[in-house]
């Protein structure tokens, strides 16, 4: 995990590493009776890890998409997120995605955000975390971002001075999963985490971590 998406994977004010991903992971460990090792990395290190084997899983509100579902095998969804549009607050110039062609966009390189501006034309920046993500945009390095609804919701609840605001939203919603690597000798393992994760929907966990870090269920369609 990144560890610098709130509220997904950051750091609290006592610099512990916390968010959603941090409890559903241990929760997913206590089940199948093994400690969590929690590494961070930058975005576009965390897939070349998993590749190389120094990662089991990656659980970082990743988004499963039908390139990525070439490479590895994605566990049951076990959240569901809008991705929106945002830019300056005296930002005029863009209303739409379709209005991206020939601007600028901060995001992860490598991340599904990423790909979806490029398709639009936009020219991307690479940005380490959302603060600086935010940043690139207040400042006007950056003409918008996309990224998650929730993880920009929760950002502008914390910074309600921010000069930004959403323009658009996708109608559907991207499956968030748990990647690992393709092959047999992993289907057992990616088996026992649907079934952990099946187990925390049944217990209400998985809603009630929603809940305390969004402010919201998003872990239904």
């Amino acid at each position: 995990m990144e560890g610098t998406w709130a509220p997904w994977t950051y750091h609290n004010d006592k610099d512990k590493l916390v968010g959603f991903d941090v409890e559903i992971g241990n929760y997913i460990a206590d089940y199948l009776g093994v400690e969590a090792d929690f590494v961070e990395g930058e975005w576009d290190g965390l897939f070349a890890g998993l590749d190389a084997g120094m990662y089991d899983i990656i659980i970082n509100g990743v988004d499963e998409t039908p390139e990525r579902a070439e490479k590895y095998d994605f566990s049951d969804p076990y959240a569901y997120i809008h991705t929106v549009l945002v830019v300056r607050s005296d930002n005029k110039k863009i209303k739409s995605f379709e209005d991206l062609k020939g601007k600028t966009t901060a995001n992860s390189i490598g991340s599904t955000y990423m790909e979806l501006a490029e398709k639009y034309g936009a020219t991307v920046k690479g940005v380490d975390s959302l603060g600086e993500t935010m940043n690139m945009v207040i400042s006007k390095r950056a003409d918008a971002t996309l990224n998650a609804e929730v993880s920009v919701l929760d950002y502008m609840k914390e910074q309600p001075d921010a000069p930004i605001k959403i323009v658009a939203s996708t109608e559907e919603a991207n499956h968030v999963c748990i990647p690992v690597r393709k092959g047999e000798e992993n289907e057992s393992f990616r088996a026992e985490i649907n079934k952990a994760i099946a187990a925390m929907r049944k217990d209400g966990t998985l809603a009630g971590l929603s809940e305390k870090y969004f402010g919201s269920d998003i872990t239904n369609p």
